[in-house]
């Protein structure tokens, strides 16, 4: 009950306060290529469920096909307003709503997409048990993913065999030891990481 609270407090006055600030992204979305504004992916969820997922679009339109996996600094298909979005973070803003609705948390497990989730172990589908989050630990750990996959020679083989092991034993540990300190100490961490 009190992560939900403050959950609900944190994304309606986040949405609140930051509404100027999102409308000027939204401004600048359309601008940049007259594309939506926002793009919604359908993610997995608490207990397994499909859900869709806010962020500001980032991408030209349909580049999703082309691969859901982000690689290196300038992926061509990242739009210019995209680039800044993704380098700072603001791309995730919108899963304030998210948040604000109940299918995620502040802080929690990334939700991962389906296709991805098919290769979970037994154990790692305890990820699943928790509502996922805007961030966590994982998240700090590899916020420059993208550029880590730019590195293998088969960036998909290398997300599935190296990257989801790694990211699901810390998204396991949150599980495992989950509190209002714990969520806080997450938010602090992410905020001072994206903007060192």
């Amino acid at each position: 009950m009190l992560k939900r609270s403050i959950d609900l407090v944190g994304s309606f006055f986040g949405l609140l306060v930051l509404s100027p600030f999102l409308l000027l992204i939204a401004i600048a979305i359309r601008f940049n290529d007259n594309g939506p504004i926002f793009y919604r992916q359908i993610r997995v969820g608490k207990d397994n469920k499909d859900f869709r997922l806010f962020k500001f679009r980032s991408m030209y339109m349909e580049a999703d096909k082309q691969g859901l996996l982000t690689v290196g600094g300038r992926d061509p298909r990242v739009t210019s307003v995209g680039y800044v979005l993704r380098k700072y973070k603001l791309d995730e803003l919108p899963q304030l709503i998210n948040v604000l609705v109940g299918q995620m948390s502040l802080v929690g497990p990334r939700p991962e997409v389906r296709q991805y989730v098919n290769y979970y172990t037994q154990e790692q589908m305890r990820v699943l048990t928790v509502k996922p989050g805007i961030t966590d630990n994982a998240s700090i750990e590899f916020i420059d993913e993208n550029k880590v996959l730019a590195t293998a020679d088969n960036p998909e083989e290398f997300y599935i065999k190296e990257l989801i092991p790694k990211k699901t034993a810390i998204y396991l540990q949150y599980v495992d030891r989950q509190s209002f300190w714990l969520d806080l100490q997450i938010i602090f961490k992410t905020i001072f990481k994206i903007f060192r």
